[in-house]
């Protein structure tokens, strides 16, 4: 009898509340949106979190190369400028340990990654995914820009 009252206030907490993170200027997140070329021998790498209710009170962190971008929530994306040529390692915290997205980057080119929260045992995983570049641009099109530098660790180890 209690598994059948405790179960649903765990499966609604999931799906109930919204996290928040700090936004980013609006003038910024104008300029970004603008989808323009990285600077010379760059690549652009913009990390987004759809407005999907699963896990929406749910904030991740987010790194590139172990350093951290910020720290999502529902509806936002960053963007982040990175050595082209290179391969690069994007990351977020999940239930037990960080999952990790290797990419290989073109320099002049711009790469678009999906941050997607799938529910777990305990509060719910994050995982990523590469998205082709329609997909991409029209998510960063429609979400906010978030004020980057903000993890609950500055940096990670990537061998985990």
């Amino acid at each position: 009898m209690k598994i059948k009252l405790i179960l649903p206030l765990i499966i609604s907490s999931i799906f109930v509340g919204c996290a928040s993170v700090p936004k980013a200027d609006q003038q910024l997140s104008k300029q970004v949106k603008q989808l323009t070329s990285p600077s010379e021998g760059n690549a652009a790498i913009y990390v987004y979190r759809s407005n999907s209710v699963v896990g929406a009170s749910i904030k991740k962190d987010i790194w590139i190369d172990g350093e951290c971008l910020g720290e999502s929530s529902r509806g936002v994306f960053f963007y982040k400028e990175v050595s082209g040529n290179q391969k690069h390692t994007i990351s977020t915290e999940s239930e037990f340990s960080p999952n990790h997205l290797e990419i290989n980057t073109e320099a002049g080119k711009q790469y678009f990654i999906q941050q997607f929260i799938k529910p777990g045992v305990v509060v719910g995983g994050a995982n990523l995914k590469q998205v082709d570049e329609t997909t991409g641009k029209k998510a960063i099109s429609e979400y906010e820009l978030a004020k980057s530098g903000n993890c609950s660790e500055a940096t990670i180890s990537l061998n985990k």
